[in-house]
């Protein structure tokens, strides 16, 4: 592939990436959090153009997310290739919060397939209360998880269902907050332990340190912080959680966690995957884009282009949902049918509304540009205070806007923002006709605007938020865990009153 590609180049809500190379094949696992099916898998074959294959996880019954707070659940799950399997490590952070005698914080899960898409076994609990497993095998066959905070190996059975031993401290780090997304990488006479530092946020770095033993003792690296940005300015921001991985011809790269802010330090569209070339140094250390930070435009790996065609609409007609939709916690069973009326994806309200954890008919995509319309046509016909279904731009139960048909004291058209304070009406349409209706969003950076319409042709304002700080990670500081991104989707719900009423959406359709 000749040419230049620009970061990210897995873009939206995909961050914590962990690549793995098989043959002429990559594969990637992202962080999932409360969202369901859980832990994404995406397939490269030039490592620029990434396609969604499967999830790691997809059976309800195998994890539990149903009481799980926002921005918990699935943190930085690891892909590696070991004796013709393909092995998925993944921390779940819990709410720790006593219910039902829980008061473990994090415990971590581990999942194999001999197929990257899956299906992949039931996760195995392995009782580790720490966070970030990656996998490790060393030169004798032993195998390792390797977790933060710092390097740690915990020593595993050989089909990694087992924990085997203490846990042996093997790195802290360079004294930098927050030390985590631990790597273990052996390269000629040495074993390097890799680690992002510094936050989450905008001091986000990558650091390294080198032993020739594998306990160590490990020296840092002179070239240290790797990767981090600099400049407050620049389009990209929050680089860190980094895995380097080397091409069937040779060269090395790292795949890392990166953000692109919105006008002001506002990560709306959640962290995303960026792509940057390792270059080995004489003296044996490695360096990352030439000690530069992270890069807006890159020279192309030197590989055949293998590109996908974006995912942008879904008719709905399938009897399966597409492997890009994301329920908010578990669905509940009976909540939701592609078959009951083909053609159209029935949600029946169910209880709980989208500012409680309760709610389960909620189905989301990721944005994935700070520019973008989504549409979609919805018959529902509400007769009882309470009951809504439409359109959300969705980041929490704490903050979302949406665009809904509604009953409240008649049938109407609602436009309702949550800021972390409680849901404020935003802009009301009265007196809707008995049919169909078309419902839209055009964003525009930090402006959302809504529009309806009655036959997809002729577009009605509906109403204009600005300056939508509040759908990010950063622009609800009281707000205590925010790790994900914004999503734009479909919801139904009956707000409580107790009803079960079907909204049939006839498609949803997503332009960058």
């Amino acid at each position: 592939m000749s040419g230049i590609y620009h970061n990210p180049v897995q873009r939206g809500f995909f961050p914590d990436p962990s690549v793995v190379r098989v043959g002429d094949d990559y594969y990637m696992v992202n962080s999932t959090f409360q969202y369901f099916p859980a832990i994404a898998i995406s397939h490269s074959r030039d490592m620029i153009h990434w396609e969604l294959i499967g999830h790691a996880i997809t059976d309800p019954d195998d994890l539990d997310l149903s009481e799980i707070k926002d921005s918990h659940g699935i943190w930085a799950p690891d892909i590696s290739y070991c004796d013709g399997r393909f092995i998925i490590l993944a921390t779940l952070r819990l709410n720790a919060d006593g219910k039902r005698g829980n008061n473990v914080m994090r415990r971590q899960l581990m999942m194999s397939s001999t197929r990257p898409e899956g299906p992949y076994s039931k996760p195995v609990c392995l009782e580790i209360d720490d966070i970030d497993p990656s996998f490790f095998v060393d030169d004798d066959g032993k195998h390792y998880m390797v977790i933060s905070p710092g390097i740690n190996l915990v020593p595993l059975s050989d089909d990694c269902t087992e924990v085997r031993g203490e846990k042996i401290p093997v790195w802290p780090g360079t004294g930098e907050r927050c030390p985590e997304g631990p790597h273990l990488l052996k390269h000629g006479e040495y074993y390097y332990a890799i680690l992002a530092e510094g936050g989450t946020g905008y001091g986000h770095g990558i650091n390294a340190g080198r032993s020739k033993k594998l306990f160590g003792p490990y020296e840092p690296s002179p070239y240290n912080p790797l990767m981090r940005q600099f400049d407050p300015d620049a389009a990209i921001q929050r680089t860190g959680h980094g895995k380097l991985i080397e091409t069937q011809n040779g060269d090395w790269w790292v795949y890392y966690l990166m953000g692109r802010p919105n006008q002001g330090h506002y990560t709306t569209i959640g962290r995303e995957t960026g792509l940057d070339p390792v270059t080995w140094l004489p003296d044996g250390w490695f360096i990352i884009n030439d000690g530069k930070g992270p890069s807006m435009t890159q020279t192309a790996p030197n590989l055949q282009e293998y590109s996908y065609a974006k995912w942008s609409r879904d008719d709905l007609d399938s009897a399966t949902l597409d492997v890009h939709w994301e329920f908010v916690r578990n669905p509940a069973r009976g909540s939701y049918s592609l078959t009951e009326r083909p053609g159209f994806f029935r949600i029946w309200t169910g209880d709980g509304q989208l500012n409680e954890i309760r709610a389960k008919n909620t189905l989301l995509r990721r944005e994935q540009e700070l520019s973008y319309t989504a549409t979609t046509k919805v018959e529902f016909f509400p007769s009882k205070n309470g009951e809504q279904a439409g359109l959300t731009c969705y980041y929490s139960t704490a903050t979302y806007a949406r665009f809904s048909v509604c009953y409240e004291a008649g049938r109407k058209l609602q436009l309702v923002i949550n800021r972390n304070h409680g849901e404020e009406v935003m802009a009301e349409v009265a007196d809707l006709k008995e049919q169909e209706i078309f419902l839209r969003v055009v964003v525009e950076k930090l402006t959302r605007s809504f529009y309806y319409s009655y036959d997809g042709e002729e577009w009605l304002l509906a109403g204009v938020l600005e300056n939508c700080i509040y759908l990010c990670d950063e622009g609800v500081p009281d707000d205590p865990k925010r790790h994900t991104g914004t999503m734009v989707g479909i919801y139904a719900n009956n707000g409580g009153c107790g009803s079960r009423i079907p909204a049939d959406f006839d498609f949803f359709e997503y332009v960058d």
